[in-house]
């Protein structure tokens, strides 16, 4: 569990800093080019690029999603017979009432 929770922590921050970066970047001429476009070609080249980027970070999020085994996730042995015995014992009481007072209980 610690694992998913480490892992959506991540992908969080990166959907946040790796716009940020790029944004920053292109307003501070950082990156080769940056300085010969317009001002109207530069907001609109940052922003399209920035939008991509957190595409990126959640299609990358979703990947490692589906590359977790699926057999890791199994459920825990003792809930799963407090449950059981819980719908049998549920199941045992409706068979024993009258079929009116299960019928008000449900209501």
């Amino acid at each position: 569990m610690a694992d998913v929770v480490r892992k959506f922590f991540t992908a969080s921050m990166l959907m946040w800093i790796v716009p940020i970066l790029i944004l920053y970047g292109f307003n501070n001429n950082l990156f080769p080019g940056a300085s010969q476009l317009s001002s109207h070609s530069l907001t609109i080249l940052s922003g399209l690029i920035a939008v991509i980027s957190v595409n990126i970070v959640i299609a990358f999020y979703i990947y490692m999603a589906m590359k977790e085994p699926s057999n890791k996730h199994e459920p825990d042995p003792t809930f799963l017979a407090e449950a059981k015995a819980s719908i049998k014992q549920q199941h045992s009481s409706s068979e024993t009432e009258d079929p009116s007072q299960a019928r008000e209980k449900h209501d």
